[in-house]
């Protein structure tokens, strides 16, 4: 620790090494910081999973999920491009919206997909942070139909 005098009483100077803080997965409060803060995430679940997950009231995860060792979302900028990425031409699949308010700590944003910021939830989500549940139909051409609030290419 280094310290530095002028008038006052020598106060310690902290020395951060800030490569290091670059590669952590940032969490909830800093991501919040910087403005990008989002209350409202996005799952995308087939519809019988989801109703099982309901009936025992948390979603432990699909097999990418657990894999992983964490839950996948995405921002609502992101969710259009993830449908049609990992879900194109599935059916019964539902649109989650989800609450960050209860996420805490648990729930971090960390680089993926064209170096974005993902959200990612390292605990089974509860049932009741689910504020949305809108069905993902199929349209003539085997596309996903969004609700009219997300923008499609």
């Amino acid at each position: 620790m280094h310290y530095v005098s002028c008038r006052r009483p020598a106060v310690p100077l902290l020395t951060t090494n800030f490569s290091t803080l670059l590669r952590r997965p940032l969490r909830v409060a800093q991501i919040q910081e910087s403005g990008k803060m989002q209350t409202t995430i996005y799952k995308v679940i087939n519809k019988d999973v989801w109703a099982a997950a309901k009936a025992v009231g948390e979603f432990t995860g699909a097999a990418i999920d657990i894999k992983d060792g964490y839950i996948h979302f995405s921002s609502a900028d992101q969710v259009v491009e993830t449908v049609q990425k990992h879900f194109a031409g599935q059916d019964d699949l539902l649109l989650l919206s989800v609450s960050t308010a209860e996420m805490g700590d648990d729930l971090k944003w960390e680089k993926s997909r064209n170096d974005e910021l993902f959200p990612h939830l390292f605990r089974p989500l509860a049932a009741a942070e689910v504020t949305a549940e809108e069905a993902l139909p199929l349209n003539e051409e085997g596309k996903h139909l969004f609700p009219p609030r997300f923008e499609v290419p």
